[in-house]
């Protein structure tokens, strides 16, 4: 009988399922990729914003604290986006007529509140309660990054699940002393006020007080409700 297939078919035959193989995988790599890239989490983006307001003049420079503007952050699942009446307080004496402010004015004469874009924003299948984390000595900067340093405002981490698992799976690599929440410069051989001077001494010392419940943390309807 003759022969069907040319001796070269075996070997076609090969290269074609390995290749098939490494393009699935190279395929796979890309859409991880492009999942974990600025394009689909957003992170490092700067948002345009109505007003350019600047944390790094008003945390650093200033230095005012989150509270005054973030009223809600120690209580509520939202740290609110503050009022005009809060800008107002101060901009009703300083920078009355600076041009970049306009929007402001014009928000407080109207009544209108200003339509600020959300920089981190959550799936709406994800419940995050800042009242918590607060309560449980998780830092601002932890999550938001160097505020004090941002001219304009960005997004500091992928906001992922596996990035919030970082946390939930040991936090006390993360978790500092409540009074220190709000501490930008933060360091904890310097401002914990605790004989513990490395995190890796001080973090599960402060889960046991805290009554943090490791064991309860990566469970799915803490999150997703």
């Amino acid at each position: 009988m003759a022969q069907l297939f040319h001796r070269s078919a075996n070997t076609i035959a090969k290269v074609s399922i390995v290749g098939g193989v490494v393009l699935l995988a190279a395929l796979g790599g890309i859409a991880h990729t492009v999942d974990q890239s600025p394009y689909t989490t957003n992170q490092s983006v700067i948002r345009e914003q109505p007003v350019p307001f600047s944390h790094e003049h008003h945390v650093k420079g200033l230095g005012i604290d989150c509270r005054y503007c973030h009223t809600s952050v120690e209580q509520s699942h939202f740290a609110n986006i503050p009022a005009t009446k809060t800008c107002m307080t101060c901009h009703s004496q300083v920078w009355t007529n600076a041009e970049v402010l306009r929007p402001v004015r014009e928000s407080w004469a109207t009544n209108t509140p200003i339509s600020w874009t959300r920089v981190h924003d959550l799936a709406d299948f994800v419940y995050f309660n800042h009242g918590i984390h607060v309560a449980k000595g998780v830092g601002c900067s932890t999550c938001h990054g160097p505020v004090d340093h941002m001219p304009l405002m960005w997004q500091h981490a992928t906001l992922t699940m596996s990035w919030c698992l970082e946390c939930h799976r040991a936090p006390e690599k993360f978790i500092r002393p409540r009074e220190q929440v709000f501490n930008h410069e933060y360091r904890v051989d310097r401002d914990s006020g605790r004989p513990e001077k490395t995190q890796a001494e001080l973090g599960p010392k402060l889960v046991e007080e805290y009554r943090i419940r490791k064991e309860q943390l990566t469970n799915c309807g803490i999150c997703h409700r």
